[in-house]
């Protein structure tokens, strides 16, 4: 679906109000041009739709049906374990090495497809990939891992004691974040699967969706505020604890997007997040630590 109309996105007035609303109504030489045509947006919104539910939209759907389960069960939330990153054909390890490479590696078609529909917008004309255009590129590199070694040190510290603040008043449940057998390519395998998250999760919730929905017209406080809903919604099969700070780690990355206009710092955050929880609780616990 092509959704090139309009001219190229001309530089707004700044707007008054508070440091809040001047920071998200700054305009970039990078925003896509609006879409004026009605049926133009209802068809991206549409298609917005779409690749939801072939991605996160459907993992959201499956992790409230969980979070339901878990609720009607005889025991509380707070007592019961969410195992992630588990063995699919236990005592078989070259299969299972297959099973857990096919799992990152077909997650990413949603990330492909949501970039190669990017390329269907008009965008400025430095640009010349959808990648270039959200960020995730290699033009910054510097820069890139700086901010993502920042961002994961912000969200990371205060969301592990939220965690366990969290499990103490029994609003989420003990997630076990890595469960492959002690076998050599565990821990690549691990580290391969926090990349995949990254790159889902920003690529579509933040690169993805926040130019799509801003051709529509919603406004940032839409944009970012739904976003960071749906991340929350597809992290309950962790436990309200997990829905709530991924909610707030949805909106801290959807400003940092609107700032940067760069996916890239979100994937190297995300990334390092997911790998110190997988390989550091696998660490832990075949030293018998419990967490």
């Amino acid at each position: 679906m092509s959704s090139d109309a309009g001219a190229a996105p001309t530089q707004a007035p700044a707007k008054s109000g508070g440091p809040l609303a001047r920071f998200l109504s700054r305009p970039s030489p990078r925003d896509p041009s609006p879409v004026t045509d009605p049926a133009a947006r209802r068809g991206l919104c549409w298609e917005t739709v779409l690749v939801l539910g072939v991605s996160l939209g459907s993992s959201a759907v499956y992790a409230v049906l969980s979070i339901i389960e878990k609720l009607t069960r005889p025991v509380p939330l707070s007592q019961q374990t969410t195992a992630m990153n588990q063995s699919a054909t236990p005592g078989r390890p070259w299969l299972d090495l297959a099973y857990q490479l096919a799992g990152i590696v077909l997650p990413l078609v949603a990330v492909a497809l949501a970039l190669y529909l990017l390329n269907h917008i008009r965008r400025p004309a430095v640009d010349v990939r959808a990648g270039h255009f959200v960020g995730l590129d290699r033009r910054e590199p510097g820069r890139d891992l700086l901010r993502g070694l920042g961002l994961a040190a912000v969200i990371g510290i205060p969301g592990l004691a939220f965690y366990f603040l969290a499990k103490a008043i029994g609003i989420n449940t003990q997630v076990s974040a890595a469960n492959l057998e002690p076998v050599w390519w565990s821990a690549p395998v691990l580290v391969l699967a926090a990349v995949e998250n990254a790159l889902l999760e920003e690529v579509i919730m933040v690169g993805y969706l926040f130019t799509r929905w801003r051709q529509t017209g919603w406004s940032w406080p839409l944009v970012i505020g739904l976003s960071a809903l749906i991340r929350g919604s597809y992290h309950l099969y962790q436990g309200f604890g997990g829905f709530a700070g991924n909610i707030v780690m949805g909106l801290v990355l959807g400003l940092v997007f609107v700032r940067t206009r760069r996916v890239m710092p979100l994937v190297v955050c995300h990334a390092l997040l997911d790998t110190v929880a997988f390989v550091g609780y696998s660490v832990l616990r075949a030293r018998g630590v419990s967490i």
